[in-house]
């Protein structure tokens, strides 16, 4: 790649920086959520997933910079993160009031989802610490300049979250970008976060500006036009084919727009039910396009969480090999990989994922 320029390996602290929101994830398994009586709990986050995947799956060294309440919740996630592997020194400690009227811990509900009952996700993330984020809360200077990062990755849920995090994400990718750190953003459009805040006009506001700053941006059709404003004629979720001529169409417009998109990246599902999928990845580097090769008919066991472990194998691919071909491989894969397990963040193996990149099989290793 000629123009995404990745500080070597060994010159920083940290591989990557992730800054978002974590919650706690509360599963019902196979049941529904209105009729459960016991919860498996798990972390996650959109942003956060991104930087546990590439420490766990991919051996790279990363963090994560948030805030919690400081109770037992606060740190039962904490704890979760500690056994991710991921760094916590960048975790701001909100008192907790005891009730939780001013700051408390983000809680999210999700139903994985069976054939043609689709995953559901009822989020509580009211008043939380990662919401009260705001500009000047993380010594910028010192985390990219003085410890250094190659690179960091926010996205479009913690830019929903308030009227602060939209600024502090700037602060943080304009730093990002002073240092020589690349910056990447997963628009992640939800509907519902922007609703009661000025709806896909906010949004558009909000990720317009911070596009100005984002060096590999991804996202599917649908967040590419919600939060960027990109019309995308012709497309059928039904039919993989005409999402990849519809994608291309609109990136070509995007990168036209924001010539600071040096990589754009998504992934392509078409649903059968919610445990029938194609799946398939595509990116566009220097202009040029590189497709994966395609999962049809992939059995899921939980879907969410799929695309951020996508976004982390395409970052490792990057990062490690510079090339755009073996980068969407890999996130494409890991993707598919991170499906086949609960939770929000992926169980899979670097082996494993290199394996299925050069198509292996589902038969038992003994």
């Amino acid at each position: 790649m000629s123009t995404l320029n990745v500080k070597p390996t060994g010159s920083c602290q940290y591989d990557l920086l992730s800054l978002g929101e974590i919650m706690l994830r509360l599963d019902p398994g196979e049941g529904r959520i209105r009729c459960a009586r016991e919860f498996k709990v798990w972390e996650g986050g959109g942003e956060y997933n991104v930087a546990r995947g590439l420490r766990r799956c991919f051996g790279l060294t990363t963090a994560v910079a948030t805030a919690f309440a400081d109770n037992d919740v606060g740190r039962l996630l904490e704890d979760f993160i500690l056994q991710g592997g991921v760094a916590t020194e960048f975790i701001k400690w909100l008192p907790f009031d005891g009730v939780g009227r001013v700051t408390r811990n983000g809680l999210n509900f999700t139903e994985r989802g069976f054939g043609v009952r689709g995953a559901v996700g009822i989020p509580d993330r009211g008043h939380t610490a990662a919401s009260q984020l705001k500009p000047g809360d993380f010594d910028w200077d010192r985390i990219f300049g003085q410890l250094g990062v190659r690179w960091l990755h926010t996205g479009g849920i913690f830019a929903a979250l308030s009227d602060t995090t939209p600024p502090l994400v700037i602060e943080a990718v304009k730093k990002a970008r002073e240092h020589g750190t690349v910056v990447s953003y997963d628009l992640n459009y939800r509907p519902s976060l922007w609703k009661s805040i000025g709806g896909q006009k906010r949004a558009q506001e909000v990720n317009q500006e911070i596009a100005k700053y984002v060096d590999v941006m991804i996202g599917n059709e649908e967040d590419f036009t919600a939060c960027l404003g990109f019309k995308v004629e012709g497309a059928d979720k039904h039919l993989l084919h005409i999402d990849v001529t519809a994608f291309k169409r609109m990136i070509e417009t995007a990168v036209k727009t924001f010539p600071n998109f040096k990589a754009t990246a998504t992934t392509l599902r078409a649903a059968h039910t919610a445990t029938r999928n194609d799946w398939a990845a595509i990116a566009c580097v220097d202009g040029k396009f590189y497709e994966s090769r395609p999962y049809p008919d992939l059995e899921i066991l939980d879907r969410v969480g799929g695309g951020d472990s996508f976004a982390s194998g395409f970052i490792y691919g990057l990062m490690t090999t510079g090339d755009p071909q073996k980068a969407v491989e890999y996130g494409a894969a890991h993707g598919a990989l991170a499906m086949t397990t609960p939770g929000d963040t992926s169980m899979a193996t670097k082996s494993e994922v290199e394996k299925l990149m050069k198509g292996g099989g589902a038969r038992v290793q003994r």
